[in-house]
C-alpha cells in the first residue's frame, strides 16, 4: 500500500473505461514508495496522507481527507492528484498568472525563462504583454525599431512547445492585451493565420470605458505610458490611465484613435471566425477583487476562472454535484445540500494546505500565494445533476437549483475559513477594514462579515469554477463545471502517458445511469439537454446566475451553433457584459476547427479539450 488513511473499497469505482485510462495516465502513481498504485483507492490514500503531513496531528485528517475523496465528491484539481506525496520535484498548483514583462531584452528574456521554469514543473501560465511597446516605436537606448507584444508572443509559443508540461499534459497559455494598446489590433487579428500563436488561449483586455464608447459611438484612443515613447509619437494628447507594471495612474500619449464601434466589431468578427480572442471584462475584475486594496490584476489563468495578480498562483478543487444527487431520475430526487455543506470545510482545509505541502517554480510564486492563501472551490457534474434532478438547464428552476449549490459552497467555504483562521492565523495579507470593504465581502451573509471582523480569514479568495475537463472525465465523465453536457455518447481520442491516442467511446454520467436504470429503447426526457441545443443567452443566464456567488470568476464556453448568423453573435459579448459577467469566450464550430470536443489531430486543441485542460 501507498498510504494509509482510510480503507480500499473493493468496488471498483470506475464505471467507464475512458476515467480508468485518465487514472493510468495522468493520475497514478506508477513507481510508488512501496509498490506502483493498483487502483484510485491508492491515489486516493497518497493524496490524504501529502495534505495531512503538513498538519500537527496528521493522523487526525488522513480519514477525512480519504473520505472527501470517495465516491469523487471532492475534486482536487489535477495537478494536486498527480504529484501529492509522489516526491517528484513538480507543482501542486495547475496555473500561475507570471510576473510583469519589463519592455527591455533582458526582461522579456528574463519573463521567458520564468515561464519556462514554471511550465516545466507542471504549471500553465498566463501573462499580459500590455508593457511591451507598440510595434514600429523606436527604443530609447538602442534606436531600433520595436516588434511589438506579439511577435514575441511568438517566442512565448515556440518555447511552450519546446517545454512541455508533466506527463501527457500540453503546455497550456494564456496571453492578454489591454484593448487600448496599440497593437490591438494584431492581436485581434492573431489567430486568422493558420498555425500561429498555437500554445496561446488569447483574452482583449476590455475596460468599462470601451463599452460606453460602443454605445455611444465614440472614437477610442490607443494610448501607451508617455515615458516610453519618444516625444514626436503619436497623435498628440494625453489620458491618465492605470497601466501595468506603474503604481498608479500615469500620463498615456495618444498614439491614434479608432472608432470604438470598429474595434468592436473587429474583435467580434475575429472570435465568430476562429474562436478567438476571448474578452475579459478587466474593470468588473478588479472592482469585485477581494483584495482590491492592494492588487491590480491584469491577467488571468489559461482558462479565465482564476484573474490573479503578478506571480499568482491557482489552487483548485471541485464539488461532484452529481455525487449529491439522491434518488436521481425519479419523482424523488433532491440535491443533498447539507452533505455538500459537510464536505466543502474538508475540501477548504485539503486545498489551504496544499500551500504549504507544495513546491513552487520561483519564490515569487511563493511568496505571493503564501501571503493571499488564494483558493478556487468550485463544483462540476451540474449539468448532469440537473438532469438527474428532472429540471433542465436552460429553465429558470435550473438556474436556481445551480445558484443555491454554488451558494452552499461559497458560504460554507467562507465559514470553514474564518475557523481556519482561528486555528491557523488569517493570511499574511489580511486587513480587516478594507477587506470587509470589498463588493463581494460586503453581500456575504452577516454572520460570515461578523466571523471575518471578529477572527480573520484564512485565505483571501475561495471559489472558482473551472472547467474541469479531465477531472471529470476521471469521476466517469460527469459533466464538466458549470457545462451542459456536449454529448450523450460519442467517440472521443485522448492521450496515453507515452503521447499516443487512444480512442473510447464516452457517454454521459446521466445518460449512462438513465440507461442503466430505464434500459435503451425508453425514449429521454426532455430534461436531457445537450450544450449544441441551448441558445448563447441560455449558456449566458447560468453563468450571469453563479457569478454572485463565486469571488473570483467562471471558465464557460458558450456554444455557438454553425450556422449562428453574425449579426446575432455581435450581441453574445454585449449581453454577457450587461448580465453581469467577468468575462465571455465564445466556440463556433466550423470545417476548418471543427467543434469543441472532436478528436483532436493537430497541435493546436482549444483550450478547452482535455489536452489543453490545465484545470
Amino acid at each position: 500500500m501507498t498510504g494509509n488513511a482510510g480503507p480500499r473499497t473493493s468496488e471498483d469505482p470506475f464505471e467507464a473505461e475512458i476515467a480508468r485510462h485518465i487514472w493510468r495516465s495522468k493520475y497514478r502513481l506508477s513507481e510508488g514508495p512501496e509498490r506502483a498504485e493498483e487502483d484510485i483507492g491508492d491515489t486516493w490514500n497518497r493524496v490524504a496522507r501529502a495534505l495531512a503531513a503538513v498538519e500537527s496531528e496528521p493522523e487526525d485528517w488522513r480519514a477525512p481527507f480519504r473520505q472527501a475523496l470517495e465516491g469523487f465528491r471532492f475534486l482536487p484539481a489535477g495537478r494536486i492528484l498527480a504529484g501529492a506525496g509522489t516526491g517528484r520535484k513538480v507543482t501542486l498548483f495547475n496555473c500561475f498568472v507570471m510576473g510583469r514583462i519589463a519592455d527591455s531584452m533582458e526582461g522579456i528574456f528574463e519573463a521567458l525563462k520564468e515561464g519556462a521554469v514554471t511550465m516545466q514543473q507542471g504549471g500553465g501560465v498566463g501573462y499580459d504583454f500590455s508593457t511591451l511597446r507598440p510595434r514600429g516605436m523606436l527604443t530609447r537606448d538602442t534606436r531600433t525599431l520595436a516588434s511589438g507584444p506579439v511577435s514575441f508572443m511568438e517566442v512565448w509559443n515556440a518555447m511552450c512547445a519546446t517545454v512541455l508540461s508533466t506527463g501527457a499534459r500540453r503546455g497550456a497559455m494564456m496571453a492578454t492585451l489591454r484593448c487600448d494598446h496599440p497593437d490591438i489590433e494584431e492581436f485581434v487579428e492573431a489567430k486568422r493565420e493558420e498555425g500561429r500563436l498555437t500554445r496561446f488561449n488569447l483574452s482583449a483586455l476590455v475596460p468599462d470605458e470601451l463599452m460606453e464608447a460602443v454605445r455611444e459611438d465614440a472614437d477610442w484612443p490607443l494610448i501607451f505610458p508617455e515615458d516610453a515613447l519618444d516625444p514626436d509619437v503619436g497623435e498628440g494628447g494625453t489620458i491618465h490611465r492605470q497601466w501595468p507594471g506603474y503604481d498608479g495612474p500615469v500620463p498615456c500619449r495618444v498614439v491614434r484613435t479608432v472608432p470604438a464601434r470598429d474595434l468592436w466589431q473587429r474583435i467580434a468578427a475575429a472570435t465568430y471566425d476562429v474562436a478567438e480572442p476571448g474578452v475579459i471584462f478587466i474593470d468588473r475584475v478588479n472592482q469585485w477583487n477581494n483584495l482590491w486594496y492592494r492588487e491590480h490584476i491584469s491577467a488571468t489563468n489559461p482558462c479565465g476562472e482564476e484573474p490573479l495578480p503578478p506571480y499568482g498562483s491557482c489552487n483548485l478543487g471541485s464539488i461532484n454535484l452529481a455525487a449529491f444527487v439522491e434518488a436521481p431520475l425519479t419523482d424523488r430526487a433532491r440535491l443533498d445540500l447539507s452533505g455538500i455543506a459537510e464536505v466543502v470545510p474538508t475540501a477548504v482545509r485539503m486545498l489551504d494546505n496544499v500551500i504549504d505541502a507544495s513546491r513552487f517554480p520561483l519564490d515569487r510564486q511563493a511568496a505571493v500565494e503564501r501571503g493571499n492563501r488564494r483558493i478556487g472551490l468550485g463544483l462540476t457534474g451540474l449539468g448532469d445533476a440537473l438532469i438527474m434532478l428532472g429540471l433542465r438547464y436552460d429553465s429558470e428552476a435550473g438556474r436556481t437549483q445551480a445558484a443555491t449549490a454554488m451558494r452552499t459552497i461559497t458560504e460554507a467555504a467562507y465559514r470553514a475559513s474564518i475557523e481556519l483562521a482561528e486555528e491557523k492565523g488569517a493570511f499574511p495579507d489580511f486587513e480587516a477594514g478594507p477587506y470587509l470593504e470589498g463588493r463581494f465581502v460586503a453581500g456575504l451573509p452577516e454572520d460570515i462579515r461578523e466571523g471575518i471582523a471578529a477572527r480573520g480569514i484564512r485565505n483571501s479568495h475561495l471559489t472558482a469554477i473551472a472547467p474541469t475537463g479531465t477531472i471529470s472525465l476521471l469521476a466517469n465523465n460527469v459533466s464538466g463545471g458549470l457545462e451542459p453536457p456536449f454529448d450523450f455518447r460519442f467517440r472521443r481520442r485522448v492521450l496515453g502517458a507515452d503521447g499516443t491516442a487512444h480512442e473510447y467511446t464516452v457517454e454521459d454520467y446521466a445518460h449512462r445511469l438513465w440507461r442503466r436504470t430505464q434500459g435503451d429503447d425508453r425514449p429521454l426526457p426532455e430534461t436531457f439537454v445537450r450544450a449544441p441545443d441551448l441558445a448563447p443567452e441560455d449558456h449566458l443566464a447560468m453563468q450571469a446566475a453563479l457569478q454572485p456567488c463565486v469571488d473570483s470568476s467562471i471558465s464557460k464556453t458558450i456554444n455557438i451553433p454553425p450556422e449562428f448568423p453574425f449579426e446575432a453573435f455581435r450581441t453574445v459579448y454585449e449581453q454577457a457584459y450587461t448580465l453581469g459577467n467577468k468575462g465571455c469566450t465564445t466556440y463556433r464550430p466550423t470545417p476548418e476547427r471543427g467543434a469543441v470536443l472532436e478528436a483532436e489531430t493537430g497541435d493546436a486543441p482549444h483550450c478547452c479539450s482535455v489536452e489543453r485542460e490545465t484545470d
